[in-house]
């Protein structure tokens, strides 16, 4: 390549001859240029906006955290003042618990010095509202312990209770305080009496009750049937296992309606009454023992009156 320079200067004109080798060394010595003058533009701006830029960072990072801490502290302490009310009404329902335990207990016959599980009395309770300060998780905890455990212990107060209704209901189911026929036991009561067909003095070791033929014979208490049969003297006897070695006896019916090892309920019909047996006209003679012994039904059946005659009272 020739290059002719012209200048007011020279006389002459010159000629400048250049090669490849001049061509790639200019070349090289503008991209060098070019590089170097990048490379410094490049520092020097990212030096400054970074000395610019990062204060401005750390303070909206520092912003952001403070923003989700005070997020993460408020759904916390939501979490406790709802589980603080819940607490409150947890305790008022034990509260209730108490009253409701004091009364099962007087149903019962329950001795208060039997209730000693119960931590709290339902005793009269007022005063200013005076809202205390949020409780914090430990003291949250340690108020739920402390309600668990009385609850448990109400909860064994109430279970003592229950199984005390329960003994009693079933005791009394088992007792044979209903009347077997709705008819007078006076016709000959339990006792030394003059026996109707010897006419010497011998014992009665039951009640009688006079009632027309095919009247229905109920079940004093609720048991399990051990007899059905005729019996020489009984005639058609039913006879009754209500446990503790607690029998009764159901003698001259004219038709048993039970089998042995049947359960029978209070007052369900077990036979008819009749004239079976050693007996001198339609009637059901009634037994109650004990072990074998014979007692004396009076006692049962005077409570069965007592019972009829209050559920008169309140009709």
């Amino acid at each position: 390549m020739h290059i002719i320079l012209v200048s007011d200067r020279l006389a002459t004109a010159r000629s400048i001859t250049l090669n490849w080798g001049h061509a790639v060394l200019f070349a090289g010595a503008m991209f060098g240029s070019v590089l170097v003058l990048s490379s410094f533009f490049s520092y020097i701006t990212v030096r400054h906006a970074a000395e610019i830029r990062l204060p401005f960072l750390q303070d909206l990072l520092r912003v952001m955290n403070a923003e989700e801490s005070q997020r993460s502290k408020d759904f916390v302490r939501e979490n406790l003042n709802a589980m603080a009310i819940k607490l409150g009404e947890m305790q008022a329902q034990l509260l209730r618990l108490d009253t409701i335990g004091e009364r099962l207990a007087g149903m019962a016959g329950v001795k208060p010095q039997d209730l000693k599980a119960f931590e709290a009395k339902s005793a009269g309770r007022g005063g200013p509202l005076v809202l205390p300060a949020a409780m914090s998780a430990t003291e949250l905890q340690r108020a739920v312990d402390a309600l668990a455990h009385q609850v448990e212990a109400k909860s064994d107060a109430i279970s003592m209770i229950e199984s005390q209704l329960l003994e009693d209901r079933i005791r009394k189911s088992l007792l044979p305080t209903s009347l077997p026929v709705e008819a007078q036991w006076n016709a000959s009561t339990y006792g030394w009496r003059v026996d109707p067909f010897t006419g010497e003095r011998a014992m009665h070791e039951g009640v009688d009750f006079v009632a027309t033929p095919g009247t229905s014979v109920g079940a004093a208490a609720a048991g399990v049937v051990i007899s059905a049969e005729r019996h020489p003297q009984y005639g058609n006897m039913v006879e009754i296992d209500h446990g503790k070695d607690l029998t009764t006896r159901y003698a001259h019916a004219s038709k048993i309606v039970v089998k042995v090892g049947q359960l029978v309920k209070r007052g369900q019909k077990i036979a008819e009454v009749g004239s079976t047996g050693r007996s001198t006209g339609p009637h059901l003679h009634f037994e109650v023992r004990i072990r074998g012994l014979a007692q004396n039904p009076d006692r049962f059946l005077r409570m069965a009156q007592a019972g009829q005659k209050q559920v008169a009272h309140r009709h």
